[in-house]
């Protein structure tokens, strides 16, 4: 393979929220773990679920569910938490289920339309055709903006 193809490929974990097909890019990601226990931190918006000790790490975990003002849902078996790292920080996602790592070509990404389902649109970077499924890929930066300025209290 040529460093020219590479290039133009994007290496994406993909993973569902309300039947619907996300991903972000691979490199940011730390791990992909089951949902474990949850620490509760006071006065921070309702989406931070609070934070794990995740190898010795204090991480906080937000539930993208609520973040994009989708339904809220149980947490079950098939429940993961997505470690993301960005900047000077780790962040869990939790997600229903993440599926798998697929290749994108970067040709196949689109903008996003004006309207895509429920989720703000700023925190879609664009849209990836990948055989016959859309990704909906996210702006990871807009999506923890918040997470990053939370100060200690």
């Amino acid at each position: 393979m040529t460093e020219t193809v590479q290039q133009d490929i994007k290496k994406v974990i993909v993973f569902e929220l309300s039947n619907k097909e996300y991903a972000i890019e691979i490199d940011v990601v730390q791990g992909i773990e089951r949902v474990m226990a949850i620490t509760r931190v006071p006065r921070t918006p309702s989406y931070v679920k609070g934070v794990i000790n995740l190898r010795g790490v204090v991480t906080p975990v937000i539930d993208l569910r609520e973040r994009f003002e989708l339904e809220k849902k149980e947490l079950d078996d098939n429940t993961r938490v997505i470690i993301v790292s960005l900047e000077s920080y780790d962040v869990g996602l939790i997600v229903d289920t993440a599926n798998d790592i697929v290749d994108v070509p970067t040709r196949s990404i689109e903008s996003q339309p004006e309207v895509v389902g429920s989720v703000a649109s700023d925190f879609i970077a664009g849209i990836a055709k990948v055989d016959q499924r859309l990704l909906v890929m996210l702006e990871l930066a807009r999506v923890l903006e918040p997470i990053g300025r939370v100060e200690a209290p």
